[in-house]
């Protein structure tokens, strides 16, 4: 009975927290921003949220950079951590008109195009900006839009609201497990598919794809790779840029029109150049809380080479 009793309240504290993130979602976004700009006094300066790690990658990724000029990118992230972390609340809440007013998406001619010829496709993401916005590309492309996710462990609840979140558009949200199968079953049926996948997390340790990526060696999943290989769908770089507090722009980049021509590795290393680009443009919009370089290389994997950029 205590444990059940424990069961009980831990399902109660986590749909009072679900709830109240709903009500938070129809704040206004002036209020938002005073809330976030409260909450990022608190994450930096007293909790000190993952600054340890933070500090670590941003000082690896850039050793040309002093101490001064990561320490301002840090901050810089902390204020637009916060700042994204509300915004994707409020997309639980925010209108078409609202969601016009602040997200430009850039490219669809492009995908609409592949659509007319009844061709699914891949859309190879990263933790970049604010990415969850995307999820309401949905109202705007013609294919169905498939949206890969790793399950929330222990917390069926806070899953529950976020997958809400993504799908009020019509987009499919997808377990990862399962990306290879939906992108051969999508492209088989009348409506082609959009496998949207964020490429830039931490695979598994054995993972056999490591490259230089940011002065580190990094690991890759290989998965996206293999998927556009084998079923030779067009992949697209989705690159969110920030034009102002709480405005942005997708652009939908196409990499490969028919990625089976190419050798496989090309395909990812397409993907890699991309990010490492933008994130040096502006490296203060990407995930650096992250433990992107936790895993280390066993001397029995290869590096693969990196073709310099022309």
């Amino acid at each position: 009975m205590p444990e059940l009793q424990l069961l009980d309240m831990g399902k109660l504290f986590r749909n009072s927290i679900v709830s109240l993130l709903k009500a938070f979602s129809h704040l206004p976004f002036g209020v938002l921003y005073v809330i976030s700009d409260i909450l990022y006094a608190i994450v930096f300066h007293v909790v000190g949220y993952r600054k340890k790690v933070v500090y670590t990658n941003l000082r690896n990724s850039f050793p040309e950079k002093s101490e001064q000029e990561i320490d301002q990118i840090a901050r810089k992230f902390y204020h637009h951590l916060c700042d994204m972390g509300l915004e994707s609340i409020k997309l639980h809440s925010m209108s078409d008109e609202e969601l016009d007013k602040r997200l430009i998406v850039k490219g669809l001619d492009q995908t609409e195009k592949y659509f007319k010829q009844r061709k699914s496709m891949i859309l190879l993401g990263m933790h970049y900006n604010n990415w969850e916005w995307s999820a309401s590309l949905q109202r705007m492309a013609s294919h169905q839009l498939l949206m890969i996710y790793n399950p929330v462990r222990n917390n069926l609840e806070m899953e529950r609201f976020i997958l809400d979140m993504r799908e009020r558009f019509g987009g499919l949200s997808v377990p990862v497990h399962k990306s290879a199968r939906s992108a051969i079953q999508f492209d088989q049926t009348d409506r082609p598919g959009c496998l949207w996948l964020a490429a830039d997390q931490t695979p598994f340790q054995r993972t056999k794809f490591w490259t230089m990526f940011l002065n580190q060696e990094t690991p890759f999943f290989s998965g996206p790779e293999k998927i556009a290989y084998k079923t030779n769908q067009p992949v697209f770089f989705h690159h969110t840029q920030k034009l102002a507090r709480g405005k942005y722009q997708v652009n939908l980049i196409e990499l490969f029109a028919e990625p089976a021509k190419e050798k496989p590795e090309d395909i990812l290393m397409a993907y890699i150049d991309q990010m490492e680009k933008v994130i040096q443009e502006t490296p203060e919009y990407w995930l650096w809380s992250h433990r992107r370089w936790k895993h280390k290389r066993s001397p029995n994997v290869p590096l693969t080479e990196r073709t310099p950029k022309k």
